[in-house]
């Protein structure tokens, strides 16, 4: 995980999650590295980054999906365990 920080934003509903995307990475320097579909409309983005990065990438992607639909939770692990990877989806 290289000590970057992992950014969460948790949508109710894809367009959401899309909006939260779009606005994190032309926010702040950070890699979107993947989404996870919890069930019940639930879709989660995640981030990664320099945490100053990831901060203000998680609260642009918490606006801009505000704006078009329900953000369930947001939360930035500023270094999180290397234990954590394999709950994380696969990097391009």
């Amino acid at each position: 995980m290289q000590q970057e920080a992992l950014g969460m934003i948790e949508t109710r509903g894809l367009i959401g999650a899309i909006e939260a995307a779009d606005a994190m990475v032309k926010a702040a320097n950070v890699s979107l590295i993947g989404t996870e579909k919890i069930g019940s409309g639930l879709v989660t983005v995640m981030v990664r980054g320099d945490v100053g990065a990831v901060k203000a990438a998680v609260d642009a992607g918490v606006s801009a999906a505000n704006s078009v639909g329900e953000v369930v939770s947001n939360y930035v692990i500023p270094r999180p365990h290397t234990e954590v990877e394999g709950l994380l989806p696969k990097s391009e």
